[in-house]
C-alpha cells in the first residue's frame, strides 16, 4: 500500500478536524433544546479497571488524564459543598458522622493510576487529598497509603513516594515510628536526598512537635516536582507560622484573664493597650476570638482550617 502524500494526510485531519466541529455543534444544539439531567456527583461509570483497559484498547493515557480531571473536579466540588459559603452545617454533620465523604474519590483515583501506572501526579496529589482531614479532604489515610504503595509496586524506586507514605504517617496518623522508618527507607534509594537520614531521625526525637512538622513540609517543598506541591507546602508553612503567633496572642489574652480583665473582641484589647492593633494573620485576615475567648483563624481567611496539631492529638511514645 502507498504512502498518501503530506497534503493528502493534512487534508484527511481537516476533515476529520471539521466534522468532529459539526457533530460538537449538533450536540450542543440538541442539548440546548433537550438538556440532560446532571450527573451525579458520585458518578463513575465503569469501577473495572480491568474492564477500562480493555475498553480503551491503546487509549489508556488519555483515558487516565480524562479520569485524573474528572477525580480533581469531583474532589473540587465536594469540598466546595463541605466548606465553602454556601455549605449547609447539617449536612456536613451529617457527611461527618457516617465517615464517607468522598465515597467515589478513592476509586477515581485507582482507576487513573491502573491506566497509567506511572501517573506521577495522581498518586502524589491523591494521596493529599485522600489523608486531609474532613471537610478539606476524605480523612482516608489508610486510603492514601494504600494508592502510595501502589505507585511503589510500579516504581519501587520512588523515594518520593516514600517519603510521602512516612509524611502521611507522621501528618495524620500521628505513627512517629512508622514515618521515620518510612524516610529511611526513602534515603536509602541511590539518588535520594541527603536530607532524608536527618528527617528520619528529628521525626523519631521531636516528632509531634512543630519544629518537625515544619521541617517535614520543607523537605516536601524542596523535593516537589509539581507547582501545585509546591504551592501546598508554602500554604501549610504559612499555617505553622499562623499557628506561632496564635500561641502567642492567646497568651497575651491569658495574662490579660490573670489581671481579671475580660477581653472578648480586639477593640478591648488595644484599648487595653494588650496590642498595638487589630492582629492579622500571614494572608492579611484578622484573627477571631471565640465564644471561649479562643484566639482561631478566621474562616475567611486562605489558611482556614488550620491543621489539627500531633501534639494535641497524641502524647508522644
Amino acid at each position: 500500500m502507498s504512502r498518501q502524500s503530506p497534503s493528502g494526510v493534512l487534508a484527511a485531519v481537516v476533515a476529520v478536524a471539521l466534522l468532529i466541529a459539526s457533530a460538537a455543534g449538533v450536540q450542543a444544539a440538541r442539548e440546548a433544546r433537550y438538556p440532560p439531567p446532571p450527573p451525579s456527583d458520585d458518578s463513575l461509570y465503569v469501577t473495572s479497571g480491568t474492564a477500562v483497559r480493555r475498553l480503551v484498547v491503546g487509549y489508556r493515557a488519555l483515558a487516565a488524564d480524562l479520569y485524573w480531571i474528572r477525580a480533581i473536579q469531583y474532589y473540587g466540588g465536594t469540598k466546595l459543598k463541605l466548606t465553602g459559603p454556601t455549605a449547609d452545617p447539617a449536612a456536613v454533620a451529617a457527611t461527618a458522622s457516617n465517615q464517607n465523604a468522598y465515597p467515589a474519590l478513592y476509586p477515581m483515583l485507582d482507576l487513573t493510576t491502573t491506566l497509567d501506572p506511572r501517573f506521577n501526579i495522581a498518586y502524589r496529589f491523591g494521596a493529599v487529598f485522600l489523608a486531609d482531614p474532613y471537610p478539606g479532604g476524605a480523612g482516608r489515610p489508610d486510603l492514601a497509603i494504600a494508592l502510595l504503595e501502589k505507585g511503589l509496586r510500579e516504581r519501587p524506586d520512588k523515594w518520593e513516594y516514600m517519603q510521602d507514605i512516612g509524611f502521611v504517617h507522621y501528618w495524620w496518623r500521628h505513627d512517629y515510628k512508622a514515618a521515620a522508618d518510612w524516610f529511611r527507607k526513602a534515603s536509602d534509594v541511590p539518588g535520594a536526598p541527603w536530607w532524608l537520614q536527618s528527617l528520619a531521625a528529628n521525626t523519631l526525637s521531636e516528632g509531634g512537635d512543630r519544629k518537625s512538622s515544619r521541617l517535614m513540609w520543607q523537605s516536601i517543598r524542596e523535593s516537589a516536582e509539581i507547582d501545585w506541591l509546591t504551592n501546598d507546602a508554602e500554604r501549610r508553612l504559612t499555617q505553622l507560622d499562623a499557628l506561632d503567633q496564635i500561641d502567642n496572642l492567646q497568651a497575651a489574652l491569658d495574662r490579660a484573664g490573670q489581671r481579671g480583665l475580660t477581653v472578648r473582641d480586639w477593640q478591648a484589647a488595644v484599648r487595653a493597650r494588650l496590642l498595638p492593633g487589630i492582629p492579622v494573620d500571614p494572608s492579611g485576615t484578622p484573627y477571631e476570638i471565640d465564644a471561649q475567648g479562643r484566639v482561631q483563624v478566621s474562616n475567611r481567611s486562605p489558611l482556614f482550617p488550620l491543621p489539627l496539631e500531633p501534639q494535641r492529638l497524641m502524647p508522644l511514645q
